[in-house]
């Protein structure tokens, strides 16, 4: 049987070490039908086919997988429209420099004469000038595949281009004609011969220089947002902070950065810390703070630290920098150990005793607000997190969009917190619970969402993939009826104007129907929780059906 383009495109990603292609299918999948049903015919290696029933769910679910494991994923959606439909989870991947490979069929551009030209009434609205334009900007490369015979160079490039510092989302165009073309030969792949550069390593001199200033500090801080994707970044971090006596604030962060269970881990918020610093370390944080409300002293030196410390895709960011250093975090952080070796630091002990002592008395601070919480009559934030104790161990990954806090319910494995882009783009949470769990099918996979970021994430379609893809993630939903980042906006700005007399609820009132009713529409175990003294049996419950192989949600009421 003589061999097709699209045979050739799905063995080139597999030879790229994609295990899995995400779709949503249309009439451009044609090609890729056949080549799957061919391959099952064969030994050959290709990606396992998994059909997601949303764009949004797809995009995510591929996040998920890659950056628990750290292999790039591909993605393959339904012309513009499918396109279209996953630019929200597309801009999290991009903010976030997730790795993956987002292909869309493009509708046929000929109208007869070849094999695959159009014949559907859909083929002629679909096609557009540029369809790539609509996702430009936030994608490191795109093309738009010419010739069958490409098919091995085109995947090389993109995935190339998607894993060389710093990483990101890249995306790729294939016309019908063009995936359904009849191969004389197959396609010439050189990528053994295309060595990928490393991430970039810092310089001597400014390693120097940040010892130094290390050294001779009175009161650090170390800021961090993106740092932990890769877990050995925490556990340099840990040691040096541990040694140095240096605080740490893991601020809007995305990973897990350090242990809240390490004295030097000072709550999620810079605070009075950033205000009294003569030294602020920030790493791969875009917004160590908010200008607007705080700012470190007018002495205080600044050093911004990542692969892209200047964040070069934000159109504007200001935040000041003494010393900017452009460099793999984990490089930064080993090269600092060794130079710190041979220093001494003249404040490091009686720093510590304050920080240990601060230590102590915020934890005691969290858990006296949590334990009265859950005394009263309605649920918080806080004793949902103290909850979340009982159920979570040294195993489980936990998924936050916006509801998760180390501070009521401190991790201790570095790779087991993964929280929503700093782009917030709702909706990523459960698609990116249910790719974790299918990169790790043996560990608790528990997904803490508000309940607007669940009805965003297009519940429904996650609910039909766990039940049919058999997993089992534990969803929790903090729902407080409202979209809380609308009225604080409403408040922060008019506080006192009008708006401010309701409370600041116009917009943003969020009334919930019973969701743990949707999980049971999938054979899945589903409870609501009004009363706090009723939580701890309920997660317990629901964790036990999901160690079991059932998914479960508890819709935990918490009025705000």
């Amino acid at each position: 049987m003589t061999r097709i383009a699209a045979e050739e495109y799905l063995e080139a990603l597999a030879a790229q070490g994609i295990d899995h292609l995400f779709c949503n299918p249309g009439t451009d999948f044609a090609p890729i039908v056949e080549a799957f049903a061919r391959t099952a015919r064969s030994n050959r290696k290709v990606p396992r086919p998994t059909v997601v029933p949303h764009e949004n769910t797809a995009v995510s679910m591929a996040h998920g997988y890659t950056m628990v494991t750290g292999k790039p994923q591909a993605v393959m959606l339904h012309t513009n429209v499918g396109t279209a439909n996953a630019i929200n989870m597309l801009i999290d991947a991009s903010r976030d420099r997730i790795p993956l490979l987002l292909t869309s069929g493009r509708t046929p551009f000929t109208e007869s004469g070849a094999e695959g030209s159009r014949n559907a009434h859909i083929h002629w609205a679909q096609e557009m000038y540029d369809q790539a334009g609509m996702l430009r900007e936030v994608v490191k490369w795109d093309y738009e595949m010419k010739r069958g015979d490409q098919a091995a160079a085109v995947v090389d490039r993109a995935l190339e281009m998607a894993m060389t510092s710093p990483k990101g989302p890249v995306y790729l165009s294939l016309p019908r004609e063009v995936l359904g073309q009849q191969m004389d030969m197959p396609p010439q792949s050189n990528r053994e011969h295309r060595a990928r550069p490393r991430a970039p390593v810092p310089a001597a001199a400014d390693i120097d220089q940040l010892a130094d200033w290390i050294a001779s500090a009175k009161a650090p801080l170390v800021v961090t947002g993106g740092l932990g994707q890769d877990p050995r970044d925490a556990v340099v971090l840990t040691r040096l902070a541990e040694r140095w006596a240096l605080p740490v604030v893991p601020y809007n962060t995305r990973y897990f950065a350090i242990s809240a269970t390490s004295s030097m881990f000072q709550g999620s918020m810079p605070g009075t810390l950033l205000k009294d610093a003569d030294l602020v370390v920030v790493i791969e944080a875009d917004v160590p703070w908010l200008p607007s409300r705080e700012s470190p002293p007018a002495h205080a030196t600044i050093v911004q630290i990542g692969e892209d410390p200047l964040f070069s895709r934000y159109p504007m960011r200001s935040f000041p920098s003494d010393l900017t250093i452009r460099a793999g975090v984990l490089s930064v952080l080993e090269e600092l150990e060794k130079a710190l070796t041979d220093r001494k630091g003249a404040h490091v002990e009686e720093r510590r005793a304050w920080l240990e002592k601060r230590s102590g008395e915020l934890h005691a601070a969290w858990r006296a607000e949590a334990e009265q919480a859950g005394r009263g009559n309605k649920n918080t934030l806080a004793w949902l997190n103290l909850c979340l104790r009982e159920v979570v161990d040294r195993d489980t990954i936990v998924i936050s969009e916006y509801s998760f806090r180390q501070e009521y319910c401190p991790l201790e494995t570095p790779g087991s917190l993964f929280a929503v882009s700093s782009a917030g783009g709702l909706g990523w949470g459960f698609g990116a619970s249910l790719g974790a769990k299918l990169a790790s099918p043996d560990r608790l996979v528990l997904s803490v969402l508000g309940d607007g970021a669940y009805m965003f994430a297009n519940p429904t379609a996650c609910h039909y993939i766990a039940q049919m893809q058999q997993l089992p993630v534990l969803t929790i939903i903090y729902n407080n009826a409202l979209y809380g980042a609308v009225r604080r906006a409403t408040l922060d700005m008019y506080g006192h104007g009008v708006a401010s007399e309701g409370d600041g609820r116009l917009l943003a009132d969020l009334p919930a129907p019973s969701f743990e009713k949707i999980v049971a529409a999938h054979d899945g175990h589903g409870e609501r929780v009004e009363r706090p003294s009723d939580l701890p049996a309920a997660l317990r419950r629901a964790a036990a059906a999901v160690r079991g192989g059932q998914q479960a949600l508890v819709n935990v009421i918490c009025p705000p």
